[in-house]
């Protein structure tokens, strides 16, 4: 273990659930915990995604546990695309909190992107005593657009496994998506790119095939059953997240919505100082 800050300690590790080996980071405050934050990052990113807020939340008394998806980062990527399903990612997740002594209703689940649908999804276990969406959906509505999404899933996991990890996060990069990222410093945009390089291409591939928005069971009709507390957060430049996450705003009973201005898809990436007061206020909040 190693010192992260004065007042935090951080462990890197990996640990066996279910039959494989997924990579998990503790920051744990050294004077005491007051609230369980747990992290899920977006496709092609990993655990480190999240040492920013980690640094920035460390003067909180928050232990803050983020976990490298199956297929992402230093967890396994198994050869059997059904293996990446959310309800195996559920099963994973809680059984990785339960090794760590985390108990039920104790922990604040967050997740950006794929894994803000990862998180949703998780959410309905009752595990959680609430939520943080960041950038995330409740699916596809309609089979006509999952088996479109399905077709154009397989199309981009073959041409990972085809062209490499490398190839393909040049493409990422230039997509619409992202294109707010470009007037961000050289450095920090450096960073992102070498984080998500240290992908492989198997691992890529089958997170689109088991957990892609083609195969996530559409949640739209249960969202009036999660009456938990949720934080939801989109980019203002993010037209379609901001729209679909005023839409889940809607349905979620206890849900509060959080347009951040000048930020695209990747918040947390974007507007890091925004973000991280946003999740500390949620934390911290009396209604917690």
């Amino acid at each position: 273990m190693d010192v992260f800050s004065s007042t935090t300690q951080v462990q890197h590790q990996r640990i066996q659930v279910n039959g494989l080996f997924l990579g998990v980071t503790q920051y744990r405050p050294t004077a005491g915990v007051r609230s369980t934050l747990v992290l899920l990052h977006g496709f092609t990113g990993s655990a480190d995604d999240w040492a920013p807020l980690a640094s920035a939340l460390s003067t909180s008394a928050i232990r803050i546990i983020a976990l490298d998806l199956i297929g992402h980062g230093d967890s396994d990527a198994p050869l059997d695309a059904q293996r990446y399903t959310l309800e195996y990612c559920q099963a994973d997740i809680l059984a990785v909190l339960q090794m760590l002594g985390v108990k039920p209703g104790e922990a604040i689940l967050l997740g950006y992107s794929m894994g803000g649908r990862v998180a949703l999804y998780t959410a309905f276990s009752n595990y959680f005593r609430a939520l943080i969406l960041e950038s995330a959906s409740p699916g596809l509505e309609t089979e006509l657009e999952r088996e479109q999404r399905r077709r154009s899933d397989e199309a981009l996991a073959t041409r990972i496994e085809h062209d490499g990890v490398e190839a393909f996060v040049d493409y990422w990069e230039r997509l619409p998506l992202f294109a707010t990222q470009q007037r961000l410093p050289e450095e920090q945009r450096a960073s992102q790119r070498h984080q998500r390089l240290h992908n492989n291409a198997t691992g890529l591939a089958n997170s689109l095939r088991g957990m892609g928005t083609g195969v996530q069971p559409p949640l739209h009709g249960r969202l009036a059953e999660l009456t938990i507390p949720v934080l939801l957060i989109a980019g203002e430049l993010d037209s379609k997240f901001r729209a679909i996450n005023q839409q889940m705003a809607g349905s979620l009973p206890l849900a509060r919505l959080q347009i951040v201005a000048g930020a695209g898809h990747n918040v947390h990436f974007e507007r890091p100082e925004v973000f991280a007061q946003l999740v500390r206020d949620f934390c911290e909040s009396p209604v917690q």
